[in-house]
């Protein structure tokens, strides 16, 4: 069967040289027609790079006039720049492992819309990173994870050999179309920074469509490359998780407990080691 090519969108914030390296692995994918890089705000020298870097490239487009709109909104923003139909999201610390688009195309050639297909996301040694697979997330999950419980990621589970059902994927690394994103009305705007894949995957299911993860596609993730301050990464991630549980809350006893659990649980993120 042969699939359509795919837009590769990047978001970008003070990345850092691993940008280069993942930009370098799109380009040379057979399966990647064009590369948008959404430009949340990178210092002049790698400005510069990736205006040299795009030059004569019909293929490469850079967006930088928007300014630090936060990682969802600017998703949303290059896919309406790119030409699709299949849109690939890969973090600009992540360098995509060659032969492992179509494996998963081929996955969603098989499901409903919207649909959302994750890859296996590994570090340095090749070992699965937290994120890839993920349950769907509670109150319970959340809180338990801060203190070092980890109930709700499945690094540490038995990897399935094949294509498996996910109720959620990462925001690092995925593949969907802009049918499926427009069915979604996009990412969430009101996520900044944090939680919006995991926000995605919810409409996704309550929607009728289907999120699956894909073992045999992959992407190397190098991972905290930008220099964003952690205490402002912390709140944006203590803001998202508010904005999480206060959205899809299920009744007033529930909105209660959000409520007295969310302050614990921020103090918990300020107090993370990072």
């Amino acid at each position: 069967m042969t699939y359509p090519k795919i837009s590769a969108l990047v978001v970008s914030y003070k990345t850092g040289p691993r940008l280069k390296e993942c930009l370098y692995a799109l380009r040379a994918d057979p399966d990647v027609a064009e590369i948008i890089l959404v430009d949340n705000g990178n210092p002049a020298d790698m400005r510069n790079w990736l205006a040299h870097f795009a030059d004569g490239h019909g293929d490469i487009k850079i967006l930088d006039e928007q300014g630090n709109i936060g990682f969802g909104a600017a998703v949303n923003l290059g896919a309406k720049a790119a030409a699709g139909p299949d849109l690939l999201i890969i973090n600009p610390d992540a360098v995509l492992r060659q032969k492992s688009l179509q494996p998963m195309q081929m996955v969603a050639s098989r499901q409903p819309v919207p649909w959302i297909i994750g890859g296996k996301v590994y570090d340095l040694y090749g070992r699965e990173e937290r994120g890839p697979r993920r349950r769907e997330l509670t109150l319970w999950r959340a809180a338990t994870s801060l203190i070092g419980w980890n109930t709700w990621t499945l690094e540490a589970t038995t990897p399935p050999a094949g294509p498996v059902e996910m109720p959620v994927i990462s925001g690092a690394f995925f593949l969907t179309d802009k049918q499926s994103l427009t069915a979604l009305d996009g990412f969430d705007e009101g996520y900044f920074l944090h939680v919006e894949d995991v926000d995605l995957c919810q409409r996704c299911w309550r929607l009728g469509g289907r999120v699956m993860y894909q073992p045999n596609a992959g992407a190397l993730h190098y991972g905290a490359t930008s220099d964003a301050p952690s205490a402002i990464v912390a709140g944006h991630k203590a803001d998202s998780l508010a904005r999480y549980f206060r959205k899809f809350a299920r009744g007033p006893w529930h909105r209660l407990m959000i409520e007295l659990a969310l302050p614990v649980m921020r103090v918990g993120l300020w107090l993370k080691p990072r």
